[in-house]
């Protein structure tokens, strides 16, 4: 009898250990389990950050920094022409002179998007396509205060603007920035904002590239190395943060592909942060341009386009950037660039990417001399460029 209730006793801790072991392992693997629906390997579970007293880290990620998240509404009031039929004669002289509108018709459009405060100021870092051209904004807090928003510069280019707000003495809440140099493929990335219509949003995926050039993203008219995740970023989105696992905000959500599925796109902070004093001072950011569009040639590329019998003109079978268009009244074309032409360095480097060559413009700053070689048939030559600054929408 004694030796059946140690063996009873034995089965039923082993059973308990078993279930509190099982609970544990749960406890530590929700989160990742949730965010991917995969298995959990042992590299995986060192990964997920520290419990917090709500077992979640993302919980505790938002509590930090959801506060200085805020919607941004906006109103834009646009002057429609007179329907043509108004100014037919017929028309005014059945109708009469009383039945034509005397001034252009008004609509006002609203839209929204997010952003979030990173000084106690009032300054609001958000894209620059969420208050393009508006003439209201208006700031909602999460806690639902709401402020007249003023738009103290806007950047294009970068997507990037800052709105202002007077707090007049009341306390605002900042979000944490973080570092995006120091962000990894397969880290954490949470996204918060307002899509949709839908206040207050959080959507969990991972950081699925980083350095995603703006033409490769299918955004050619945008300068900016896009930070890639799987959360999911939907209009309205726009301008909010981009978060790690402890909270700090990484980038900045832009929604500017329609088509995108399961990919968004952040603009990394510390591009922000580069821009933020100018954009605050409402300055124009600086942005080197000669006036070229391009794109990447190889040989095998050349061979083909030459076989067409429709090709334009004839490409040389070299590696390098096909020169595909000049613009008007631009460096290029003072230089003596030409369509069909193929860039093969660049201040004596080699180079074979348009993406190379735009950083190195974008780098070299306004009124800057830049040297190309360039090949036009079987001939090549050297030719000085210098940049100017983009015009607006060019």
């Amino acid at each position: 009898m004694r030796q059946l209730s140690t063996h009873l006793i034995a089965l039923l801790l082993g059973v308990l250990l078993c279930f509190n072991g099982f609970q544990a392992l749960s406890s530590v693997a929700s989160p990742l389990a949730q965010a991917n629906n995969s298995s959990v390997t042992p590299a995986d579970l060192a990964r997920i950050p520290p419990s917090t007293s709500s077992d979640s880290f993302v919980a505790a990620a938002v509590a930090t920094t959801g506060p200085a998240v805020v919607r941004i509404d906006t109103e834009t009031v646009v002057s429609r022409r007179l329907d043509p039929m108004f100014d037919d004669p017929l028309f005014r002289q059945f109708f009469g002179e009383q039945m034509i509108p005397q001034t252009p018709q008004q609509q006002r459009i609203t839209g929204q998007g997010s952003g979030f405060i990173v000084d106690r100021s009032g300054i609001i870092l958000t894209n620059a396509h969420v208050v393009d051209n508006a003439d209201k904004v208006t700031v909602t807090l999460k806690d639902g205060r709401t402020f007249d928003g003023i738009v103290r510069g806007s950047d294009d280019v970068t997507d990037l603007a800052v709105v202002k707000i007077d707090p007049q003495g009341e306390q605002l809440p900042i979000a944490p920035l973080g570092d995006s140099t120091q962000i990894q493929v397969g880290d954490w990335a949470i996204a918060v904002g307002n899509p949709v219509g839908l206040d207050n949003t959080v959507t969990l995926g991972i950081i699925s590239t980083i350095g995603r050039s703006a033409a490769k993203a299918g955004i050619p008219d945008k300068r900016i190395d896009f930070i890639q995740t799987d959360a999911a970023i939907n209009p309205g989105n726009s301008g909010g943060p981009l978060l790690n696992a402890k909270g700090e905000v990484i980038g900045i959500n832009t929604a500017i592909r329609a088509d995108a599925n399961g990919i968004g796109f952040a603009i990394p902070i510390n591009k922000a942060k580069s821009l933020q004093d100018t954009l605050a001072a409402g300055q124009e950011v600086p942005h080197p341009y000669i006036g070229v569009q391009m794109v990447n040639l190889t040989p095998q590329v050349a061979k083909e386009s030459n076989r067409n019998p429709n090709s334009p003109f004839l490409i040389p079978e070299v590696e390098g950037i096909l020169v595909v268009q000049v613009l008007p009244s631009t460096p290029a074309e003072r230089a003596g660039i030409r369509r069909g032409d193929v860039i093969l360095k660049i201040n004596n480097q080699r180079i074979k990417d348009g993406a190379q060559l735009q950083s190195f413009v974008e780098n070299a700053g306004i009124n800057q001399d830049i040297r190309l070689t360039v090949q036009r048939g079987d001939r090549v030559f050297d030719v000085t460029v210098k940049t100017t600054q983009m015009a607006r929408n060019s």
